[in-house]
């Protein structure tokens, strides 16, 4: 599986922007799909993630009420829509793919198979 993910940039406190990942081959709808992000001098975060089949979904607590997640499995894309963004939110933004169904796994990085090259996301204050 090859992910690409987009729709990063520069943003103001407060304005909203959704990241797309696409995903090539026709078994994307065999993984649930994650999104993490790392901002300099820090490590790569938990950020939301959802099922195979869009039904279950789990956040950090850090974005719980601001971002969404949801996926179109015919169009072979997960979507990440970040509303009320923050500086703290400013970070390189990746897609990943895990053959793992239990939300418990969600956050684990270490769980994905396949990641995206990354998306920058910038908020200025």
């Amino acid at each position: 599986v090859q992910l690409q993910a987009s729709g990063g940039g520069l943003v103001q406190a407060g304005d909203s922007l959704r990241l797309s990942c696409a995903a090539s081959g026709r078994t994307f709808g065999s993984y649930a799909t994650g999104w993490f992000r790392q901002a300099p001098g820090k490590e790569r975060e938990f950020v939301a993630a959802i099922s195979r089949s869009g039904d279950t979904t789990s956040f950090a607590d850090s974005v719980k009420g601001r971002f969404t997640i949801s996926r179109d499995n015919a169009k072979n894309t997960v979507y990440l829509q970040m509303n009320s963004l923050q500086p703290d939110d400013t970070a390189v933004y990746y897609c990943a793919v895990t053959v793992y169904s239990a939300p418990y796994y969600y956050t684990d990085r270490k769980k994905y198979s396949y990641w995206g090259q990354g998306t920058l996301v910038t908020v200025s204050s």
